[in-house]
């Protein structure tokens, strides 16, 4: 884990994210209340689990309104007679309420050597820390122990750390549990695929974190932009339910494709074995 060193004081100094991730008024989307998730369950203990833990991007659960994450559309994509797919993303959360909600330690609890842990936050972590517009989810920039205080609704208070921080604490607690740690960077935006690319600081913050800390990383946010770039802006356009972030469940079943493009490329393909048929079809 990423030890602490130092501390913001000052307004001043509040750590604001770089380019690649939303700001406060561009994330103005709700915080999906734990009665409308269910808590998915092991099916078989004796099997590798696929466990995989991120945002509304990864698990939105229709919502009511046709918004489907790519975690709850790449079960197919895997033999469930050789292991596992447990979904633990839930809607509106930052990689910093993911933790401080205790939702990553029941994923701990739940891992065990063998399994598979796949990581995707970066769509909530934007934004000034402080601002109440941000729900207070975001955390700060890059993957160092740099550190501010936020004052809570309540008037408590709360150490937050680097985006980059509580990634490190993801990895090195999974790894404790002899699992295999992947970190993507997440789906682009309907507007910022095509030209340029997005979540360019996250994908490098992901990509810091893995090498400094064992796990595995590929760039989602780009095996979906160039997948993108192949069927053209019109076909793209229809995968997108909202004015720019969520899916419809052809463009969760697309993504859900392109993960496991990504998954194909990190090195030994290290899930090759639990592809069902589906999933071995798919070009890396």
């Amino acid at each position: 884990m990423i030890r602490m060193k130092t501390r913001f004081t000052a307004l001043a100094a509040l750590l604001v994210l770089a380019a690649g991730i939303l700001r406060a008024e561009e994330d103005a989307r709700p915080v999906v209340g734990v009665s409308r998730v269910a808590v998915e369950k092991i099916r078989d203990a004796a099997l590798p689990t696929f466990h995989i833990v991120g945002d509304s991007t990864v698990r939105s659960g229709g919502a009511g309104a046709g918004l489907w994450g790519w975690g709850e559309r790449i079960t197919p994509f895997f033999d469930t007679n050789q292991i596992n797919v447990v979904n633990h993303a839930i809607g509106g959360r930052s990689a910093r309420t993911f933790f401080t909600e205790g939702r990553w330690q029941e994923v701990v609890d739940a891992v065990k050597p063998g399994d598979f842990v796949i990581i995707q936050f970066g769509h909530n972590d934007g934004g000034r820390i402080g601002d109440p517009a941000n729900k207070h989810r975001a955390d700060g920039p890059g993957a160092g122990d740099e550190t501010v205080e936020d004052t809570l609704a309540d008037g408590s208070k709360e150490l937050v750390h680097t985006f980059g921080w509580y990634l490190a604490k993801f990895a090195d607690d999974a790894k404790a549990k002899n699992a295999t740690v992947i970190l993507c960077s997440p789906i682009p935006h309907k507007q910022r695929w095509e030209n340029g690319r997005d979540f360019a600081s996250v994908a490098g913050w992901d990509a810091e974190v893995a090498k400094a800390h064992g796990a595995l990383y590929f760039d989602l946010t780009m095996v979906i932009t160039d997948a993108y770039k192949k069927i053209g802006r019109e076909k793209a356009d229809a995968f997108f339910a909202d004015k720019g972030t969520h899916t419809t469940d052809l463009g969760a079943q697309f993504n859900a494709a392109c993960v496991i493009a990504g998954l194909k490329s990190l090195p030994g393909d290290p899930l090759e074995k639990f592809f069902s048929q589906k999933g071995k079809i798919v070009e890396s």
